[in-house]
């Protein structure tokens, strides 16, 4: 098992936080807002512990669960705090009223993180095609929740892999980072779906195999 840390106190990080704690993770709370990194430690239980946030994180993996608008600022506080570590963005660079990106126009917020992180961490788009409630939930008509990773190092996609597998989920690697993106534009297909078709939160877009 990991020691997981957890940067952000949202929907987001308590679903993932809950999984990783169910599966026998040690996980790890940071937040701006201490008073809710504690409450959310308390809720994931399982000897979840809170950290000073800009300080070092103690987690193996490193799972930056806070909006876009503020990620980037966050990854440059903690600055060489996170060098060697294995980051997984959970981020969707989405505009507020959903007509477009904020990231440039043939970047991603994965790749605009790997920017302003220490040069030998090491960053894994993951998480982010689920809505938190589902997530939380694991399952979907008895079968486990896609995850979508992307990344450019071999061995961390398999360290990542092996976590979201420890959570009840099936990971699905999509290849190197710059498919992040297409991750990205993937959650904006989920927000059109939810707004005018499905009319509800309680979905998630995977991939159905045949044969």
């Amino acid at each position: 098992m990991s020691t997981i840390s957890i940067i952000g106190s949202g929907g987001m990080a308590a679903a993932i936080g809950g999984l990783a704690a169910k599966a026998g993770h040690a996980v790890e709370v940071m937040s701006r807002d201490a008073a809710k990194a504690r409450a959310l430690a308390e809720q994931v239980g399982a000897g979840a512990t809170t950290g000073t946030f800009g300080a070092a994180p103690v987690g193996d993996i490193v799972i930056l669960a806070v909006p876009y608008s503020a990620v980037l600022d966050v990854v440059k506080q903690y600055g060489e705090k996170l060098a060697g570590k294995l980051i997984i963005d959970i981020t969707n660079p989405i505009k507020s009223d959903f007509t477009g990106f904020l990231t440039p126009e043939e970047s991603s917020g994965a790749q605009e993180i790997a920017k302003v992180a220490p040069a030998n961490a090491t960053i894994v788009k993951a998480f982010n095609t689920q809505n938190a409630q589902v997530l939380a939930a694991g399952l979907v008509g008895g079968d486990p929740l896609d995850v979508f990773i992307a990344g450019d190092d071999s061995q961390a996609k398999l360290c990542v892999s092996a976590f979201i597998d420890s959570l009840g989920l099936r990971p699905m690697d999509t290849g190197r980072l710059t498919m992040a993106r297409t991750l990205e534009h993937a959650c904006m297909l989920w927000l059109g779906l939810m707004t005018h078709s499905i009319k509800h939160t309680n979905f998630s877009i995977r991939a159905s195999l045949f044969g």
